[in-house]
């Protein structure tokens, strides 16, 4: 499938599957796929960004501005320990999803991760293990 065709099925999808109730959600990662994501959850009925994460205060500030986000964290760690948010889409590069996807697992928030996932099965297998043992997706 390809990224355009993602692109516009996606929020169809989540609205479908996932928001069956309103979720608080967030962003790690504040690059140019994240931003695309953003404008499309407009259309995602009961789906609420409240918050912004990132390397830098600066681009997690300009980020959230760019969409109305209420709360931005100057880092992953900050961003993860917010009590509001209940799920994260992962926008970092794909050598870090691994380790933000656990961050945000141990803090018993749901993760989204953009492609790719994992970068072997084994780091896959944890982030599915500790998804289980956090009890979210």
């Amino acid at each position: 499938m390809s990224n355009i065709a993602l692109e516009n099925i996606l929020p169809r999808l989540i609205n479908h599957y996932i928001m069956q109730k309103k979720y608080d959600g967030a962003f790690l990662g504040c690059g140019n796929i994240a931003k695309k994501f953003a404008s499309d959850l407009q259309y995602v009925e009961d789906a609420e960004l409240i918050a912004a994460g990132s390397r830098s205060r600066a681009s997690a500030d300009k980020f959230s501005s760019m969409f109305s986000i209420p709360h931005s964290h100057g880092s992953y760690e900050a961003l993860a320990n917010d009590d509001e948010v209940d799920v994260i889409y992962i926008a970092s590069p794909h050598g870090l999803h691994h380790a933000h996807a656990l961050l945000c697992l141990k803090n018993k928030k749901a993760v989204l991760c953009e492609k790719a996932f994992a970068l072997n099965s084994r780091q896959a297998e944890e982030m599915i293990a500790a998804a289980k043992q956090q009890e979210v997706f």
